[in-house]
């Protein structure tokens, strides 16, 4: 039986669980996307049901092994973790009080046989199967490049404690902070949310950063 790939395992340098922040050059990888803004803690806000969406099309893509539309070059996979891109309404630098302000970008990394043909074919999967409205849904290349990452433990609400730990060794380093509309703040959720009490989970902070001198 073929292997069943884990990226977390075989791309251990940006899942790492490190609470020491490195710098990371990140490659261009896809991902399935939805894009939207509010409360990440709303129930019924557009978060949770941005969730569900993403999910859907992952166990779609995953479980095509099983019909009669496997992908070329199909490889089974364990989904990747759940990520999000985080930016705020308004001239705010930091995580303001009132989280409907919030605007983000959640996203899973697709497998490398995933082209944007073989998404569209899932999206629509899965909106047949699942009854999910799949047309939210978005195929999103992205490109990091330099970063640096750290790992949080504790409550999303006490990150700023591990971003004054990032922001300090940024500037030790001789890098700047390049967060733009295109480079935004990530985060990659290692923890289950629902499974996991808030002070144990597990949060990866990654910060867009570039050499001083270039822009």
């Amino acid at each position: 039986m073929p292997d069943i790939i884990d990226y977390r395992k075989k791309n251990k340098d940006l899942y790492a669980l490190k609470n020491q922040p490195a710098i990371i050059d990140v490659p261009a990888m896809n991902f399935a996307a939805v894009q939207g803004k509010g409360d990440p803690n709303d129930e019924n806000g557009e978060y949770q049901q941005a969730i569900g969406i993403l999910y859907a099309i992952q166990y779609t893509i995953k479980m095509s092994k099983k019909g009669d539309k496997t992908p070329a070059g199909y490889f089974d996979y364990v989904v990747p973790p759940l990520e999000g891109l985080w930016w705020f309404t308004g001239n705010v630098k930091a995580p303001p009080n009132d989280k409907s302000k919030y605007n983000w970008i959640s996203i899973i990394r697709l497998p490398e046989y995933v082209d944007k043909k073989v998404f569209e074919w899932a999206c629509k999967e899965a909106q047949s199967k699942k009854k999910i409205d799949a047309g939210k849904a978005q195929f999103l290349k992205i490109k990091e490049g330099l970063c640096v990452q750290c790992l949080h433990v504790g409550s999303f609400d006490d990150e700023p404690i591990t971003m004054e730990v990032i922001d300090q060794f940024i500037a030790d380093n001789g890098l700047l902070h390049d967060i733009n509309n295109t480079r935004r703040h990530h985060e990659l959720y290692m923890s289950d949310a629902r499974k996991v009490e808030p002070d144990k989970m597990k949060t990866i902070l990654r910060i867009p950063v570039r050499k001083k001198g270039k822009s």
